[in-house]
């Protein structure tokens, strides 16, 4: 193989079909400037909006020229010019869209749901199967598996180029905000942060036979969780190590200097590859980063380029995915059933916190 061979299978597959007409629930900053900016530059095709606000919708369709403004969630899913529901409010809320959603399935085709599904599995599982039997394609927005030097990390293993993985790491330094329907939950870093590494690990090696999770509070959220800086490592049945360093504490405050980053890292029998995720520095268009060396290219380290960035281009793929579920009558990439696996996983890092024990991947699935 030549360097120039090499394709790092960035940018998504796009459906050949692109004005599917969406309706979108939410209209906070992930649809915004996100959701929204993204599928304009992909030629998508939001046709409809609603929201908590009334006059927050009319703003945001007025600066993404989308038509129609719903008071309600209700009166746009009852609306049968829209093929497509795109949600984007807390996950919780999730499934209350979702009960009545699927009387709509003359019309509704498919539906974006946000990560995590839900607030616990159970309810997850509630979903999938609720869409299941209506016959509406479900994809989750797990939207870290469009990053792109994820993306490229994945090229490069399906390539052979580091040969077996032997350890994997993510090390984030960096501080979410905590939107104010967590107060109410104590699962917060690992379910609603966390998960992004989760499903990343799931995406690139598969599912892990043993998970063993470790956890402290972050001093500088208030309100009670179990988990704030999160450890998690999963071992799987080659003996590939996968772990994640979640410091959500990163920086005491007023007085002393910042380091805020988030890094990756894949080590295996031929080769090595490194990265990091340009989120952190968001709203500065920072492009995510990969570089790598491979037995296959003795001496050298190979760093390719792109412009795009996590948010908001990542997006662009995970609507696509399920626009081409639709198109194809197949499975999304992401979808509901394969998501019930990651939200398994986190409540196998919990089950481990709670009984400070490793637990085996099957006692979750």
């Amino acid at each position: 193989m030549k360097m120039e061979d090499i394709i790092y299978s960035i940018d998504p597959a796009l459906p050949n079909r692109k004005d599917y007409r969406i309706g979108c629930i939410g209209a906070g900053f992930i649809m915004r400037d996100c959701h929204l900016v993204a599928y304009r530059d992909s030629g998508f095709n939001p046709v409809a909006i609603t929201s908590l606000s009334l006059e927050e919708s009319q703003v945001v369709a007025s600066r993404h020229n989308i038509p129609k403004v719903y008071e309600t969630w209700q009166e746009l899913i009852a609306d049968s010019d829209i093929e497509i529901v795109d949600i984007a409010i807390p996950p919780d809320k999730q499934l209350e869209v979702i009960k009545e959603l699927v009387n709509q399935k003359d019309h509704i085709k498919g539906v974006l749901c946000q990560k995590p599904l839900a607030m616990n599995s159970g309810e997850a599982k509630q979903i999938v199967e609720l869409c299941g039997a209506a016959g509406i394609k479900l994809g989750v927005n797990s939207n870290m598996r469009y990053d792109q030097s994820i993306r490229a990390l994945k090229s490069i293993l399906n390539l052979g180029l580091l040969g077996e993985p032997v350890l994997a790491t993510i090390e984030m330094r960096a501080i979410p905000h905590w939107q104010e329907f967590l107060k109410k939950y104590d699962r917060l870093e690992i379910l609603n942060m966390g998960i992004h590494h989760v499903d990343s690990f799931r995406y690139l090696f598969g599912d892990p036979e043993w998970i063993t999770a470790i956890t402290r509070k972050d001093p500088r959220t208030k309100f009670n969780h179990i988990d704030g800086i999160s450890q998690y490592t999963f071992q799987y049945s080659n003996g590939l190590m996968a772990t994640s360093l979640d410091d959500v504490w990163a920086w005491p405050g007023e007085g002393t200097e910042k380091d805020i980053y988030i890094k990756w890292r894949v080590e295996g029998l031929d080769g090595m590859a490194s990265g990091t995720i340009g989120w952190p520095k968001y709203p500065e268009p920072t492009p995510s980063t990969m570089e790598f060396t491979s037995r296959q290219f003795p001496g050298q380290w190979i760093r390719p380029k792109w412009d795009k960035v996590w948010f908001p281009d990542a997006f662009q793929g995970t609507m696509a995915q399920l626009l081409k579920a639709v198109e194809n009558d197949s499975e999304p990439e992401i979808g509901g059933r394969d998501n019930l696996k990651t939200m398994a996983l986190i409540d196998a890092c919990y089950l481990s916190i709670k009984e400070q024990r490793t637990v085996n991947f099957s006692e979750l699935t």
